[in-house]
């Protein structure tokens, strides 16, 4: 009976864990390149969307310095 080749099937796996990571970057490098901005859930937001909760134009109050 053949012995198993373990340092192959190691290998193999690593490879797959390799060219599984790199096709995971390659595809979050391509939704960045498309405004892939999203919420704190995770929802896809448009550029010119505000966030749920933050008014678009907040005024600002003046700060004066003190003496």
């Amino acid at each position: 009976m053949a012995k198993p080749n373990y340092q192959y099937e190691k290998r193999s796996k690593e490879l797959a864990k390799k060219k599984k990571k790199e096709e995971k970057l390659r595809r979050k490098q391509e939704t960045g390149h498309r405004g892939g901005d999203v919420d704190e859930f995770g929802n896809p937001v448009e550029p010119g969307q505000a966030e749920a909760g933050q008014p678009e134009s907040a005024p600002v109050a003046p700060v004066e310095p003190q003496a």
